[in-house]
């Protein structure tokens, strides 16, 4: 291994000697790129003269076999493109393993594709970022068929078998443009997010229909059963109307706690500049309570201080008193988990940042 190491270091030391530029080293005409190819060839023929059983120019000790030439081929990978001439036999049994047959790029070459995808960029901006970074032209359709390709990957995960069991779920649901039918629309993407057993988040599925409603939130928890989840310990929801009944219809023994920050967005909606600052502060007293019997003390203190000006404020969260207050059965640092919905607004922010720049979603 030494030996290798010392030859590895030499040769390394005399190509920097020879080629002491950039471009001369690393460029599309450069000395890294030709040995590339050139181990590459050497591979190809070594591989050859495994499957026949005899060195090149050896006399044969069989008629049943033999080289018969080359096929020229263009591989495109992280390099660029490169020419290669893959060996024949005359019986076409060979077959090459370090580049297959009918193989046009080189093994992660699509996965930057896909990523460049996720990310959220047209098949315009891929092909402009692939000439950039590698100098290499590829054709939409050629990306088309790449993307394309990891569908099957996308439905094996949306049906996917899910644990027994999440200690929390967090459902949101988000609005983006979409393409449909030579309109521009907008659509709701619901997101489900768990955190497992392991304390890990997992993104459990994402759906999409015409509005956020919570007959259509009800067969997205359907499915979840269906797939597999027998129990949430706590869901995080927002306060959309008939929400928790449905999450309790699918799953009967989950605590559903309502986002304290949707709760006080919601509060704020009908209030005057002026008045906002010291109606927040006063609403603190009651979530950031220590106990449940100290956060109804602080909600009966709020009414009688605001009512009169804001009287639905303290009404709303009477009124959903049963699901704003689970989060006081559980010490501070779960309470920090589970009372809000950031975690998934987290991941609503990344795909937003996906799809800022383009118009729509094409669907």
């Amino acid at each position: 291994m030494a030996m290798k190491v010392d030859y590895l270091d030499n040769l390394a030391r005399d190509l920097v000697k020879q080629y002491k530029t950039k471009d001369a080293l690393f460029g599309d005409k450069g000395v890294v790129k030709e040995l590339q190819k050139r181990l590459l060839q050497a591979a190809l023929d070594g591989e050859l003269t495994e499957h026949l059983g005899y060195e090149k120019h050896e006399r044969m000790n069989t008629k049943d076999n033999a080289r018969n030439g080359y096929s020229s081929k263009t591989v495109i990978g992280a390099g660029g493109e490169m020419e290669l001439r893959v060996p024949r036999d005359r019986t076409g049994t060979f077959e090459p393993q370090i580049v297959a047959k009918r193989q046009t790029r080189f093994d992660g070459f699509d996965d930057k594709i896909i990523a460049l995808y996720a990310r959220g960029l047209s098949v315009e901006d891929i092909q402009h970022q692939l000439q950039e970074l590698y100098g290499v032209e590829l054709s939409s359709s050629l990306i088309s068929n790449v993307t394309a390709s990891i569908m099957d990957d996308v439905k094996a995960w949306q049906s996917r078998t899910l644990d027994s069991v999440y200690p929390i779920v967090y459902l949101d649901c988000i609005v983006v443009k979409v393409r449909e039918d030579k309109r521009i629309i907008n659509k709701a993407v619901y997101l489900a997010l768990g955190v497992n057993m392991d304390g890990h988040k997992e993104l459990l599925g994402m759906w999409m229909s015409q509005n956020e409603g919570a007959k259509f939130w009800l067969s997205v928890l359907t499915e979840l059963k269906n797939r597999g989840l027998e129990d949430i310990f706590v869901s995080c929801v927002d306060g959309l109307t008939g929400f928790p009944e449905a999450l309790s219809s699918v799953f009967p023994k989950t605590k559903v706690q309502l986002c304290i920050v949707h709760m006080v967005r919601n509060s704020l909606r009908y209030v005057s500049y002026k008045d906002r600052k010291a109606l927040v502060e006063d609403l603190k007293g009651v979530y950031r309570a220590k106990t449940l019997e100290e956060a109804e003390l602080g909600l009966d203190v709020f009414s009688r201080k605001w009512d009169t000006k804001y009287p639905s404020i303290s009404q709303s969260w009477m009124r959903h008193w049963e699901n704003v207050t689970p989060f006081f059965a559980y010490p501070a640092d779960v309470r920090r988990a589970i009372y809000t919905t950031n975690a998934i607004e987290s991941m609503n922010m990344t795909l937003r940042k996906v799809i800022k720049n383009k118009r729509c979603v094409f669907h």
